[in-house]
């Protein structure tokens, strides 16, 4: 290509890049890519011109790094750079893409686009020294950054893609599964109309969701399956229309999900099953529309506020240790009869164990009788009977002040009952002074003797009294060895 077959615009793009200058062709500061069609000759540029240009048509200057920045310009045609070998930076803020550039199997050494309109991006595979940014760009069609390699930080705040139309409607707006990005990808304020694919994608550094707006309805929203971060993945404020799926993901820092906005109805709005995760944070949200799914996850922090449970939730073999914020047990349980599989012992201990971590033996002990309160409505008529028994008497021995109150109300009966129509005595003359106190404990506690059962024999309606006293005496010492057992073997 000769210098004389260039426009006026193309003209100044060519004698700028050798010297790394900028070039823009914007009327004023707050052009917008979005009317870029309408732009005239002054400031359109072909696409070829700037593929020649990047390929070395252009000589370069000595002692100056060579460099294509261009602000609010139209480019028309095929932009295409399939696996070229590129050195030079490459900034085309502001500008309008008549058709989607095509970078598939590129090195380059930085790529910025940002604030630009472009009918999608194809760039699998591509390789990237610096910087990848496509902050503030309207992206209509597909992004396809799949298997993309980017040495510096991917920066995507504040863009809009999709939706996807035609013979690309069925396909992810933005396709960045199995990318390998060394430092974060900044994503705040993104709006993606179809599914955001992070599939496999490995991060060094941190995700950033905060503001993002992920619309797919009845779909998968977020499909980030064994995704690696390196810290965290922050979602502060994210609007998730669909599914949030995290399976298999590896975050050792947090994932922030703070006053995020999650909802699938028909379906699982949060699947993160099989997790490694250190904070999952679901807090000062709105209740999730739509199931949680946490199975066999592994947090060592879960905070969440218990109004953000759904209706159902999935957390058969969830393990935390450490759960905020720090509740009454009575705020915590009525989660555990949301679990979609019916009664799970171990979420009970596993709730248990938390308070247990944070020094609160009375919350633990508070979820562990209702462990055994709804366990006893799984089992056989007798054995709930006997369960019932045992919850009225001493609470399955986590309230054994209730066998005390039992005891001493009987006590009292008793004691008044025979001490003022005392009993006979079996052998006149041989018979202890009659005690109305003792005499009763001696019905009542049978491991005990004062002598005053034997001595005495009540008749009529005492003679009933005293085989109530003696039922109920064994029915709260059963009761209560049984509760001091099972405390035991808790110890």
């Amino acid at each position: 290509m000769e210098i004389n077959d260039l426009t006026p615009a193309e003209r100044r793009v060519w004698e700028a890049f050798p010297r790394g200058d900028g070039v823009d062709f914007r009327a004023a500061p707050e052009d917008s890519s979005v009317d870029g069609a309408d732009w005239g000759p002054d400031r359109t540029l072909r696409a070829e011109v700037l593929r020649a240009i990047l390929l070395g048509a252009c000589p370069v200057v000595q002692g100056r790094v060579p460099g294509l920045k261009i602000k609010g310009a139209k480019i028309v045609g095929k932009l295409d750079l399939r696996y070229a070998v590129i050195d030079h930076p490459i900034r085309l803020r502001d500008c309008w893409f008549e058709r989607k550039p095509l970078v598939y199997g590129a090195q380059l050494r930085a790529l910025v686009l940002g604030y630009s309109t472009l009918p999608g991006l194809t760039a699998s595979t591509l390789r990237v020294e610096v910087v990848l940014r496509l902050s503030h760009c309207r992206i209509a069609g597909p992004v396809r950054l799949q298997g993309a390699k980017i040495a510096g930080g991917l920066f995507l705040h504040g863009a809009v893609i999709g939706p996807t139309a035609g013979e690309e409607a069925d396909e992810p707006p933005l396709q960045l599964n199995h990318v390998e990005v060394d430092t974060d990808i900044i994503a705040n304020d993104l709006t993606v109309h179809g599914q955001l694919r992070l599939n496999g994608a490995t991060v060094g550094g941190q995700i950033q969701l905060d503001g993002a707006q992920l619309l797919a309805p009845g779909r998968i929203a977020l499909h980030a399956e064994n995704l690696t971060v390196g810290t965290d993945l922050r979602a502060h404020r994210m609007k998730a229309r669909g599914m949030v799926n995290l399976t298999g993901s590896r975050i050792p820092g947090q994932v922030n999900l703070t006053r995020a906005d999650l909802a699938n109805p028909d379906g699982t709005a949060l699947r993160a099953s099989s997790c490694a995760i250190g904070e999952l944070w679901l807090r000062r949200c709105d209740p999730v529309r739509g199931d949680v799914n946490l199975r066999r996850s592994t947090v060592d922090l879960l905070h969440i506020d218990p109004r953000a449970w759904p209706e159902r939730i999935a957390i058969d073999g969830l393990t935390y240790r450490t759960l905020a914020p720090h509740l009454p047990a009575e705020q915590r349980l009525p989660a555990l009869e949301r679990e979609e599989s019916g009664y799970l012992t171990y979420a009970y201990e596993q709730l248990a164990a938390a308070y247990r971590t944070a020094g609160d033996e009375a919350a633990a002990r508070t979820v562990q009788l209702a462990k055994l309160r709804r366990h006893r409505h799984t089992l056989p008529r007798a054995a709930r009977a006997w369960g019932l028994l045992q919850d009225a008497t001493v609470g399955y021995g986590f309230r054994p002040l209730r066998a005390a109150g039992w005891l001493t109300a009987l006590l009292m009966t008793g004691s008044i009952a025979y001490g003022i129509d005392p009993p006979r005595a079996l052998k006149a003359g041989e018979a202890p002074d009659f005690n109305a106190v003792f005499y009763t404990i001696d019905l009542m506690v049978p491991i005990v003797s004062f002598g005053q059962e034997a001595a005495f024999a009540p008749g009529g309606w005492h003679q009933w009294l005293s085989y109530v006293l003696i039922v109920t005496g064994w029915i709260l010492a059963t009761t209560t060895a049984a509760g001091v057992s099972r405390s035991l073997q808790r110890q």
